[in-house]
Order: structure tokens, then C-alpha cells, then sequence
């Protein structure tokens, strides 16, 4: 059942028919996220109703909290990734970032109604996530074959996708079982988030991992990209990110074409969600088999097809299936993808805090692109805005199909280390599971 690999390059190809395993290190982090994610998705889910119906705060203080906590994680991630590289701390921050973003639910059951209190609750939460990201997927990347990152990323992030879907559903079970009791909904997401915290101490590999002993200094931040491959990266991550229609737009956008009732539209994203668990495992392997490049500009293009899905003269119920659809397609081939095509072009010792950059880069473009596109729906309304992004995207298409390396095996710097001989879940082998 279990087949220790070394995950090294220059091993003799599987044989055809051969099924490529994901290693224990990959499931232990999936579970983590599972985990952590069913933590954050529960004070998601209910946050606006506890914000603006519970606390009485204005639409203008929301939107103010709502921008911080969706964006407070860009920059945040360079420290976590350089933090995470210095020593080879992987792990060690990582665990900070997930346990910062528990003891935040702590900080919003204490604030009561304090704006400021509530306010530093929501960034403690999103730095902590900032932190721990880029630690977290140069871990995968390292603990997994290169031509087995696309298949790697896309189990870890089905298994991520899957807490996404249950914590919605166990905060509105306890709000139903205790009368709307919000302070419930903290307690148990604080004790779900310490529980992450201590399945990453117990499942995943710990120590230090070896390093060259190269400088790790604040100033080489942008070290990685002095490597024309990831610099090409970089750009396509850029212009593509600031082209890019956030999806909560899109769900907007799609309520409005349909008429679908108020009630209803929590399930948008839920459905999309859904496409995204089915497919990140299967466009993971894709993208190993016919080139992460090409799957991360296929994943844009299903992105397209959803914004001319929204103008095109079409049924409501088509829309309500084919747009959900189409953001899962996205997300399934370019969120994983991008990692799983960036990690092998960066040296060992510099994986995180290049991922990181990858990763802030593009957030920063996204946000610019939320920004331009609710600048456009507010001047000139929502048809306007969605040929705009239309007529952005296209061309963005174009360069980064110029720019992003084609093929199926995208260059290593070095090979990973060989895996450790003996086997133990809490710090051995990088051995491989059978998954479906």
C-alpha cells in the first residue's frame, strides 16, 4: 500500500500504468488545512450577519473591516517566507502563522463591540495566514518529486477546499442550536484552530532542513528574481492578476442577471467551491502530465469564458450552473498550479521566500484589479465593467502565454535531497500514498 520514493529527478521513469503517489507529508498538511480551514470559514460565514446585524456597525465600518481582513496578508508573506527560509524553519513558522490565526477567534469573542478591538482581531487572523502560506507550500514542494507537484498541490488543496465547505455548515448549526449565539460560533472555531495546530506539531516532519549557507538577509528579498525563469513567472503571475474579476464580483454580477433571491446567494459560492474540491485534483495531474504553464493560462481562459457567460444573452439557469462551474475551473487549475509551477525553477534554500514573492505580486494585482473594476461598475455601471475586464484579460492571455514556459517539465535549479530511510509519521520518509 505505502512505496517509499526519494523524489529525485534523475530516477528511472514509473513504469506506464504506474500511479503516482502523494507523499505523507502532503496528506499531513491537507489535514491541517482541512482542519484549519473548516477554524476560519466558520467566522467567515458569520461575520457579516454578527458585524452588521449583531453590532449594529454601518455598511462604511464593514466595508473598512472587510478590506483589512481580506487583505491584510500581501505583504506579510515576504517576512514568513524569509523567516521560514533562515535556518530552514519551515515548520516552526508555518505553526506561528496557524497559531496566531487560532488565538484571533479568542480576540474576537473578548472585543464585544469594539470596532479597534475587532479590527486588530481580523488582522491577527490574516497576518497569521500570510505567515504561514508560503512556509506551508515550500513544504510541499519539497517533500514531493517534481513531476508530481501539480497532483501534490491539488490534493492538498481539494483537502483545503473541503474545510472551506463544511464551516460554513458548522457555524450556521450552531447558531441554530444555540439560538444565534455568536460567542459560541469563536469558542468552537478556536478550539477547531488549536486542534490544526496540534495535528501540524504531531503529522508533520519537524527540524531544521539543511541549508547552503547563504545569506538570508532582509535587503534579498528579491533575490529570486535574478532567475530569468521565475522573473518570466513573476510577470505572468502580475499581468494576469491585474486583469482578473475577484469572484465575489462575479457572484454580484450573476444575482443581478438572474433575479435569484437574496436567500439564495450564499450558494454561489458554495457551488463554485464544490467544482473547485472535484477538480483540483484531477487538473493537478493535468498540469503535471501537459505543463503547469499551460494549465495556469487554460485556468485564465476559463475565467474569460465566465465574464462572456455574463454578457452573453443567455438563460438564467445556464448562468446559475456554467459561471460557479467556470470559477472552479480557475481556481482548480491556476491556485495550486502557479505553486506547483514556480517551486522547482527556485533553490531549495530560497523556496518559501520565492513563493512568497510569486504570491505577493500577485495579490497586490488582484487587489489593484477589485479596485479598478468597482472604480469602472461605479462610473459607468456592471455591463461597462465586464467588457473593460474583458479587453484586459485578452491581451494579458497573450503575454503571459509568451512569457510562461511551455512544455511539461519547467527546469529545476538543483535536485531536492534524498528522503530519510526509515519511516515515521511524525519525521520520516517521504512516503507516498495511493489517493483517488
Amino acid at each position: 500500500m505505502y512505496l517509499a520514493t526519494t523524489g529525485r529527478r534523475d530516477v528511472s521513469p514509473a513504469p506506464i500504468g504506474a500511479r503516482r503517489r502523494v507523499s505523507a507529508t502532503v496528506l499531513a498538511l491537507g489535514t491541517v488545512s482541512l482542519v484549519t480551514d473548516v477554524s476560519s470559514e466558520m467566522v467567515t460565514a458569520v461575520l457579516p450577519l454578527y458585524l452588521v446585524l449583531g453590532l449594529g456597525l454601518t455598511p462604511l465600518q464593514f466595508g473598512f473591516l472587510d478590506g483589512l481582513f481580506t487583505g491584510a496578508t500581501a505583504l506579510v508573506r515576504l517576512v514568513g517566507g524569509h523567516a521560514a527560509d533562515r535556518g530552514g524553519r519551515h515548520k516552526r513558522v508555518a505553526g506561528l502563522g496557524y497559531a496566531l490565526s487560532a488565538c484571533s477567534r479568542l480576540g474576537l469573542l473578548l472585543a464585544g463591540g469594539a470596532t479597534g478591538w475587532i479590527a486588530t482581531a481580523l488582522a491577527a487572523d490574516r497576518l497569521g495566514k500570510g505567515i504561514r502560506t508560503a512556509p506551508r507550500d515550500a513544504l510541499i514542494t519539497l517533500d514531493s518529486p517534481p513531476d508530481g507537484l501539480g497532483r501534490a498541490f491539488g490534493v492538498h488543496r481539494a483537502m483545503d477546499t473541503t474545510g472551506a465547505l463544511l464551516g460554513p455548515l458548522a457555524a450556521f448549526a450552531i447558531l441554530w442550536a444555540t439560538a444565534d449565539a455568536y460567542d459560541a460560533v469563536f469558542v468552537v472555531s478556536f478550539c477547531t484552530g488549536l486542534l490544526g495546530v496540534l495535528l501540524l506539531a504531531v503529522l508533520v516532519p519537524g527540524g531544521r532542513r539543511e541549508t547552503t549557507g547563504e545569506s538570508h538577509r532582509v535587503r534579498d528579498l528579491a533575490a529570486p528574481l535574478r532567475l530569468p525563469a521565475v522573473r518570466r513567472v513573476v510577470l505572468a503571475a502580475a499581468l494576469l492578476g491585474a486583469a482578473t474579476v475577484g469572484d465575489g464580483f462575479l457572484y454580484l454580477l450573476l444575482q443581478r442577471r438572474t433575479d435569484l433571491a437574496a436567500t439564495w446567494f450564499p450558494f454561489l459560492p458554495l457551488a463554485a467551491s464544490a467544482a473547485y474540491l472535484l477538480l483540483a485534483v484531477p487538473a493537478g495531474r493535468l498540469a503535471d502530465r501537459t505543463g503547469r504553464g499551460r494549465s495556469f493560462l487554460y485556468g485564465h481562459g476559463a475565467l474569460l469564458l465566465a465574464l462572456g457567460l455574463l454578457l452573453a444573452p443567455l438563460p438564467g439557469p445556464l448562468l446559475l450552473v456554467g459561471v460557479p462551474l467556470l470559477i472552479g475551473v480557475f481556481y482548480a487549475a491556476t491556485d495550486g498550479v502557479l505553486m506547483a509551477l514556480t517551486g522547482p525553477l527556485l533553490p531549495a534554500a530560497r523556496r518559501a521566500s520565492g513563493l512568497a514573492l510569486v504570491q505577493t505580486v500577485q495579490a497586490l494585482a488582484k487587489v489593484a484589479a477589485a479596485a479598478g473594476f468597482g472604480a469602472a461598475w461605479t462610473l459607468w455601471g456592471p455591463r461597462t465593467a465586464l467588457v473593460l475586464a474583458l479587453a484586459a484579460l485578452v491581451p494579458a492571455l497573450g503575454c503571459a502565454t509568451r512569457l510562461l514556459p511551455p512544455g511539461r517539465a519547467e527546469p529545476s535549479p538543483e535536485p531536492p535531497p534524498p528522503s530519510p530511510p526509515s519511516a515515521s509519521p511524525s519525521g520520516g520518509p517521504l512516503l507516498r500514498k495511493e489517493t483517488s
